[in-house]
């Protein structure tokens, strides 16, 4: 008995130990969670119970220097899920798909995952499907206030503005490069729920609102881009190029004044492009051999070094040796005896490596680097790319010999005409920029763009020197296509045979190009033709140099920059010049309509494509131009307008009722009137020229015409 007591008594010392080792280890455990992990564990608990819904603010707009909208942000609906709450994955996703025109299977998978929170899809742009969503009163389906991006001029500059992507992030253009001041601060919406995704009694919730992005005002002027796209698009046409892009630029503050490529996207559809096409902005990205538009680079090297005088004699008896290697002029036989003057005049190819020779490669490569070749000019945009130079070391004279030429050196358009701009702006080279100003939220300035010197290049003098030379080549030599009635006019034609990919160059392959300024006394304007591969014709003179001369007409009219007046000119002429006009809104009338009112207007009109209808007109509504400005109808017959559509409405003042009836009805509008009203539209609610969906109601007032009084 004694020994079994003393057994009892041992097992319920050990129980009570180790129910004591127990108890230590749990409250160590417990104090180990509560002190050491408090913290981290309470903040997964919340974590886990609290959904997070992300609300972007709105990006800033895009405006030209003249505050014209190019790019605006819209209000859009996004639908997202709470998965945990949707009773019935399979009707719900049916219905849904059935509205967004969507797989079934596709938005099942998404409200279907473990989460609290899902997109099924953003950035709703047709306000009838979010309409029908809302009237499903679906459980676990909920919209999201969102803003979708909107480009009021399609096309227009798309290269320089860009794109945004679904997820609210610039991926082009200014829109990408700009990005951090156009989006501002996402804001949260942050809820919080129990395992099942419910919202709980007495829960939290909290609205931390977004902060809208910042405006931005380009040194892009609408109206030029106008001019520059029109050109292009007569380039395409008249040329069938392979692509081309055309650059102004104000010399003395290196303010881009319009940019534009072909081919080009629209920025309101841009996924239907190939990325090749809206991703590559031709005017900074395109390395390309110049041919004779860099000899202006040469010229003003020699002519700063003092290695040539304009009176200095050259002889070209069509070719030149270097080192054993011939190197032809391009005109079969040559120049013969001719002045530095004439060898700039003539674009002679012997004068002009007998200067670079001269200069030799040191100096020669000073100046490059000195205009800014072989490395990004920094403007604000995408892609730039750096063109391609000997290393100063590995140069031979022939390889100077054929740089002199603009051959055997790569560069980028907008590398080209900042350097032209130097030489127009009294040897000063800028640097271009595209952004003129940034403005908060509410419209205050919050920051200027100043123009930036870079150096001093050449001196005045020389500049000056060069620029009345290049006026020469204008007056009497191979750009004589580029002169502009009653304006002084400088530049260069270039046309340069295209590399190949595997070295040599490639036979029948071109690239035709002008760049000049004008007035030559005091340049306003620096304007650049790149056009690659053209058909048929394909020196830069007959090629570039029209379409030089046509922007910058329109521009120096637009900018009201008088002509250098001939004492002999009537003042009627004079008055035709300074006159402005604005230009009416033509989209969707008739042909024979938009005709009579640009005669009207005092404007000249020109016909692109065939139908009854103007679809598209270059400039835009509203744009103020000069009398006499070219305005380009793009026609085509009237074509079914789907549910949804983007139509313009149009100007139906002066038409009957049954007229304003039948136009609106074309363009999928409805026309809403008093009762009985007769006589002529004399106003509409919806005015002219504004985007709406087809389907919008337009209210019209009519009246019956004024009788006049006789004698």
């Amino acid at each position: 008995m004694l020994g079994s007591g003393i057994v009892m008594r041992r097992r319920i010392a050990t129980l009570f130990a180790v129910t004591a080792l127990a108890l230590f280890f749990l409250l160590g455990r417990v104090a180990y969670l509560q002190f050491v992990r408090g913290s981290e564990l309470q903040r997964r608990a919340l974590e886990n119970r609290m959904a997070d819904i992300r609300v972007d603010g709105k990006r800033g707009n895009i405006y030209d220097r003249n505050g014209q909208e190019l790019v605006r942000s819209v209000s859009a609906d996004t639908l997202y899920a709470v998965p945990v709450q949707i009773k019935n994955p399979r009707e719900t996703a049916e219905k849904l798909a059935a509205i967004l025109g969507r797989k079934a299977d596709d938005i099942y998978k998404i409200i279907t995952r473990p989460t609290n929170f899902e997109y099924i899809e953003k950035k709703i742009a047709d306000p009838e499907k979010v309409k029908k969503i809302r009237e499903l009163k679906l459980p676990g389906v909920y919209f999201q206030e969102d803003s979708r991006r909107v480009y009021p001029n399609d096309n227009l500059a798309s290269h320089v503005l860009g794109y945004v992507g679904i997820d609210n992030n610039g991926l082009a253009g200014i829109e990408s490069t700009m990005d951090k001041e156009l989006r501002g601060q996402p804001g949260w919406i942050v809820q919080e729920r129990d395992a099942r995704g419910r919202e709980m009694p007495q829960a939290l919730h909290k609205y931390i609102p977004p902060k809208d992005g910042n405006h931005l005002v380009l040194t892009i002027d609408a109206t030029i881009q106008h001019f520059v796209e029109r050109e292009l698009d007569r380039i395409m046409v008249e040329h069938r190029a392979k692509q081309a892009t055309i650059i102004v630029m104000d010399p003395k503050t290196g303010e881009i004044l319009a940019m534009g490529n072909r081919p080009d996207f629209n920025p309101n559809q841009w996924e239907k492009y190939p990325a090749e096409v809206r991703d590559r902005n031709l005017a900074v990205w395109l390395n390309y051999e110049p041919g004779s538009t860099f000899k202006v680079v040469t010229a003003a090297a020699a002519l700063e070094e003092g290695v040539v005088t304009p009176n200095d004699r050259f002889y070209d008896p069509g070719f030149i040796m270097v080192d054993g290697e011939r190197i032809n002029c391009w005109a079969a036989g040559g120049h013969g005896s001719q002045s530095f003057v004439e060898v700039v005049q003539n674009s002679c190819n012997p004068g002009f490596i007998t200067i670079g020779l001269k200069l030799g490669k040191e100096k020669f490569c000073r100046y490059l680097n000195a205009f800014g070749f072989g490395r990004p000019t920094g403007v604000e945009l995408p892609g730039e790319g750096t063109g391609i130079l000997y290393n100063e070391k590995e140069i031979t004279n022939v390889n100077l010999a054929t740089m002199s030429i603009g051959q055997s050196v790569s560069v980028t358009p907008i590398q080209l005409i900042t350097a032209v701009a130097a030489v127009a702006n009294d040897g000063r080279l800028m640097k271009p920029h595209i952004v003129k100003e940034i403005r908060s939220p509410d419209g205050k300035q919050v920051k200027k763009i100043k123009p930036e010197m870079v150096r001093q290049v050449i001196s005045r003098d020389t500049a000056r020197q060069l620029r009345g030379i290049l006026e020469k080549v204008v007056l009497y030599g191979s750009g004589k296509n580029a002169a502009v009635e009653g304006y002084r006019v400088g530049g260069k034609t270039g046309t340069a045979q295209k590399a190949g990919p595997n070295g040599g160059y490639m036979p029948g392959k071109y690239i035709a190009s002008f760049v000049g300024f004008v007035p030559v006394e005091d340049p306003r304007l620096v304007i650049l033709v790149v056009v690659d591969e053209p058909e048929g014709m394909y020196y830069g003179s007959q090629v570039a140099a029209p379409h030089f001369q046509a922007v910058a007409r329109d521009a120096l009219r637009y900018l009201g920059i008088p002509p250098k007046i001939d004492a002999n000119s009537k003042k009627d002429k004079e008055d035709k010049n300074t006159k402005k006009v604005t230009v009416p809104s033509l989209v969707n009338l008739p042909l024979t309509e938009a005709v009579h009112k640009v005669q009207a207007a005092g404007l000249r009109s020109r016909v692109e494509g065939a139908g009854e209808v103007v679809l598209e007109q270059l400039p835009k509504p509203g744009s103020v131009v000069p009398a006499e400005t070219e305005i380009i109808l793009y026609v085509g017959p009237w074509g079914e307008v789907k549910e949804g559509q983007e139509v313009t409405v149009p100007d139906l003042t002066g038409l009957t009722l049954q007229e304003a009836s039948e136009l609106l009805g074309m363009l999928g509008l409805r026309l809403e009137t008093e009762p009985g009203a007769t006589g002529y539209a004399v106003s509409q609610d919806v005015a002219p020229g504004t985007r709406v969906r087809a389907g919008t109601k337009v209210k019209v007032r009519f009246a019956p015409p004024l009788l006049e009084s006789g004698p």
